[in-house]
């Protein structure tokens, strides 16, 4: 079983850019997006065999997550059943047969690490959320967490610390997270892999330079790690400022 997710930094525009031809060749199960900035009625994208689910913010033109699926679901829930965090449309869970499926769009802390503080809640309130998921049966987690974990996934790692998406609580909450029973996926298959990463400022030709990083991805439960096949970073997928991340299950 295939799945993809991408950060696709506005849906519409990357429509204009590849998207469709990019879900095709991908030919994924499971197939899910962040940052869709998208209200309902604002696009017709429809996949033959697949259904899509979309979680839109409040705010228009802001963040927003969708699942595109071949395979029907058990449940489908938005949010976490908190108010404070269930207001910018960031996380849709899938229940299905053998595993829980969950997007998520993680808060940006800003600049000036404006949003630090509510990031770590959110992180408290989305690990608690996951661990009563994964209590009833493993868990998969994909999508922009808006961190990258270690030095060895960004470019310049010195130069960007206490930089938001590299400081040292938000490192530390994904630490934490996989402590409390996840896998990072790509690494479990390539721990040692550097230079390959997942997002590029549209600054200073930064993906041009490869001056990247790593902060999409896909997490499963410690126990599933016997089921994993393969991870993969697709860098050769433009239409965003980050590319597609995959990995292969049996499940």
């Amino acid at each position: 079983m295939k799945l993809i997710s991408w950060n696709v930094n506005g849906l519409r525009a990357c429509c204009d850019k590849g998207f469709r031809d990019a879900f095709t060749r991908l030919n994924a199960d499971f197939f899910c997006l962040q940052e869709t900035k998208m209200q309902a009625g604002q696009l017709d994208l429809a996949f033959d065999g697949y259904t899509s689910y979309w979680n839109y913010a409040e705010k228009k033109g802001y963040s927003g997550t969708a699942i595109f699926t071949r395979h029907q679901p058990l449940n489908v829930s938005y949010g976490m059943g908190i108010d404070e965090h269930d207001r910018e449309g960031r996380v849709i869970t899938l229940e299905m047969e053998n595993f829980y499926l969950v997007t998520v769009y993680t808060p940006n802390s800003q600049d000036g690490l404006k949003r630090l503080d509510y990031r770590m809640t959110w992180e408290d309130a989305f690990r608690r959320y996951l661990l009563e998921l994964d209590a009833k049966k493993p868990v998969l987690v994909c999508g922009d967490l808006n961190v990258a974990h270690k030095e060895i996934d960004l470019k310049n790692p010195k130069t960007n610390r206490m930089n938001a998406g590299f400081t040292d609580q938000e490192r530390e909450k994904f630490q934490t997270l996989l402590d409390a029973g996840f896998i990072d996926t790509f690494r479990y298959f390539y721990p040692e892999q550097e230079g390959i990463y997942s997002w590029w400022s549209y600054r200073f030709r930064a993906r041009e330079k490869n001056a990247g990083w790593r902060i999409d991805y896909f997490l499963a439960s410690a126990r599933l790690a016997g089921k994993l096949e393969s991870a993969a970073i697709h860098t050769e997928i433009f239409g965003s400022d980050h590319c597609p991340v995959e990995v292969c299950v049996r499940i």
